[in-house]
């Protein structure tokens, strides 16, 4: 597989056509050219000019700078196009649909995310470093206070402090291709690098990772599966206090759920960030305004449901930002629900969100 490329075209289609509808027009589409596109693949010539610079824009028109591509043979008589979202979480689950939704083409192989290597043997070479099984190993670090965390140090035999960006940039994009793009971002907690000779622990081969991920992640699901939170009858508390310009914050927190002792079954922190004009209301909004957020906080509470795995953790209000937090089973829904809410409110209010993995919810210890 060969030339990832990412798309910068800022042209916005506007279109009231629901998703579903986009992906068939966009697979109808591909269906037209893609007799042409497989021979360019089959060739290997201009593949950039005659394919990517044709496939580009039109994915961008279903979402814009969402969707990574590569391409290649995947055998003799089969051209293979792999959709990635290069490390972004919150565009998962756009690819994921866009792939389910393509009709079955002939002499070809439409591929969601980059998939776990299938060889024994794997390497790349980057900037003048090697990374492979050779150069590289593992070990895995314990936390007591944190036992369902997945930290594991990275340990590569030219590792300085000097060439951390590029060692640990090369060490992503083999995991990546390694143990598979989904694998890589949703069952490692966090890697740390270290030079091979500074090792604190036993060394362990890289290709044992594979083995000691799945071993970690079956024995969290047997921990975890099933659990759910019902927050009808748990307690909120208030928080006020001065940002240090001056201006007030105040949060509205479930610290009753701040106290469970499942919070790992909930890995996912989702956050909508609204922005507003509070200029003139010392960065709060104004009656107009939290009339709007309450709104909208409504419509999100709708759709992620704590019975289904979304738990509402809180807000917080301050310097003309309202925050909303979630922990979530899983990253897929909260990104699309919050992805459409953003489209839908776009001309009303200026409104971005992140999703990301945080088992042990650090990221309430402010409220605690």
């Amino acid at each position: 597989m060969s030339f990832l490329k990412s798309l910068f075209n800022k042209k916005e289609v506007v279109t009231t056509a629901t998703a579903d509808l986009r992906y068939q027009e966009f697979w109808a589409w591909f269906q037209k050219h893609e007799k042409e596109f497989f021979k360019v693949v089959k060739k290997g010539d201009a593949i950039e000019k005659n394919f990517f610079d044709i496939l580009g824009p039109k994915l961008n028109e279903l979402k814009e700078s969402t969707f990574w591509y590569l391409a290649g043979m995947y055998d003799d008589n089969t051209a293979e196009l792999i959709l990635t979202a290069d490390g972004n979480l919150r565009n998962i689950p756009f690819i994921e649909d866009l792939v389910a939704a393509a009709p079955v083409i002939e002499n070809w192989k439409i591929t969601a995310l980059k998939q776990p290597s299938a060889s024994s043997t794997f390497g790349i070479k980057m900037n003048g470093y090697t990374f492979s099984e050779e150069t590289m190993s593992f070990y895995a670090n314990e936390n007591p206070e944190m036992p369902d965390q997945i930290e594991i140090t990275i340990l590569h035999q030219e590792y300085t402090s000097e060439n951390e960006s590029e060692i640990s940039h090369g060490a992503y994009l083999l995991l990546d291709n390694y143990l598979g793009e989904l694998n890589c971002v949703t069952t490692i907690d966090h890697i740390n690098f270290k030079n091979t000779k500074n090792a604190e622990k036993e060394i362990i081969p890289l290709e044992k990772l594979k083995d000691f991920l799945i071993w970690r992640e079956k024995e969290f699901i047997e921990k975890y599966e099933g659990i759910r939170h019902h927050t009808e009858k748990d307690n909120y508390s208030s928080f006020n206090g001065t940002l240090k310009n001056g201006l007030p914050i105040i949060a509205i927190v479930n610290t009753d759920i701040l106290q469970w002792n499942a919070k790992a079954s909930h890995p996912w922190i989702a956050i909508a960030t609204f922005k507003f004009d509070g200029d003139s209301n010392n960065g709060m909004p104004d009656d107009k305004t939290y009339e709007l957020l309450n709104t909208l906080e409504d419509t999100i509470m709708l759709e992620l449901k704590d019975s289904d795995g979304y738990v509402n953790i809180g807000r917080e209000t301050a310097d003309s930002t309202r925050e909303i937090y979630f922990s979530c089973l899983d990253f897929r829904k909260p990104a699309k629900v919050f992805d459409k809410m953003q489209r839908e409110n776009k001309e009303i209010i200026s409104f971005d969100f992140e999703v990301y993995k945080d088992k042990y919810w650090q990221t309430y210890n402010k409220y605690l």
